[in-house]
């Protein structure tokens, strides 16, 4: 989105006087960091709702949820994390400890817990919680078949949440299955979003996640629609990730972002610290991107991520 042509920079030149690939690059990435440093976001004090999926595994799903909302809190916006994914790597990444003795979110579906008690404030930015995921969680796809309105647990406790302490954005993270956990991030939220790798077999899965957003809008939550699509491990070098960017916008228009995440080796190495790579390295490619992505999130209305 904030993405400056080369041509409208003076060319770059290297220790020789040169023109080359890395000095265009360092000065597209000068560019950027200056436009987004001008970026000046307002929130609405609307809360939005997104849980962020995607059935096949190593795509990203955790990674782009933690750096998207650490980006936002970046911004000004006030973000909640909900850890469902019983690995807890989102919780990892934020920093927000989540062993077996932390109150979680497996307290909040199956002991009614009120979701204010167990949320977390990440040492990254004061704007940015955590309802931690911990091991218990893994049981609890088993516990809920047996508890009333097992679908509807996450959503109720959220609803609650958020009469006392709103934020300006809720980013639900899955674990890579379509089981009760999902269906209540599901249920709870309003928006869908999905990082796609730009990989072969990028599309394998997207019928039947599809297919299942379409079965929760009908039965559970009439509200819930797919609003944005971020491409991720994009490598420009290579034709495939082209033809896969290509192919993806082409089915999905208005929920593609403009914004694509290149491979990094900063992305991948910040968890490993117990940080997002906003954190790690805001200066890097991944984090500059990350950033991009999350002014446009923040920057489309409701109604534009409905379109078709």
């Amino acid at each position: 989105m904030f993405h400056v042509k080369q041509s409208e920079q003076a060319s770059p030149k290297s220790s020789f006087g040169m023109d080359t690939p890395l000095a265009r690059e360092l000065a597209d990435l000068s560019a950027r960091r200056r436009a987004l440093e001008a970026v000046n976001v307002e929130f609405t004090g609307e809360t939005r709702v997104l849980t962020v999926s995607n059935q096949k595994g190593g795509v990203g799903k955790t990674t782009t949820a933690v750096n998207i909302a650490s980006a936002l809190a970046g911004l000004g916006a006030k973000v909640l994390v909900i850890d469902l994914d019983p690995q807890g790597n989102a919780s990892t990444a934020l920093g927000v400890p989540h062993s077996a003795d932390i109150p979680s979110v497996y307290d909040v579906l199956i002991e009614e817990f009120p979701l204010a008690d167990i949320i977390q404030v990440s040492p990254e930015n004061p704007n940015l919680f955590c309802a931690p995921s911990t091991i218990h969680l893994a049981g609890a796809e088993i516990e809920l078949v047996a508890q009333v309105a097992r679908e509807h647990r996450l959503r109720r406790a959220l609803e609650e949440y958020l009469r006392d302490s709103p934020v300006d954005f809720v980013i639900i993270d899955c674990p890579p299955s379509l089981g009760l956990l999902t269906i209540n991030a599901f249920t709870a939220a309003s928006e869908v979003f999905i990082p796609i790798q730009c990989e072969y077999y990028a599309l394998e899965g997207l019928s039947q996640l599809l297919g299942s957003i379409q079965m929760i809008q009908k039965h559970l939550n009439p509200e819930l629609h797919l609003s944005t699509i971020l491409l991720t491990m994009f490598d420009g070098r290579t034709r495939l990730a082209q033809q896969v960017a290509e192919e993806v916008r082409s089915h999905f228009p208005s929920q593609v972002l403009e914004t694509v995440i290149p491979r990094s080796v900063r992305v991948s190495e910040a968890p490993s610290f117990g940080q997002t790579v906003i954190a790690y390295d805001g200066q890097s490619a991944g984090a500059i991107a990350y950033r991009e992505a999350a002014v446009e999130i923040a920057t489309r209305t409701v109604s534009q991520s409905k379109e078709k």
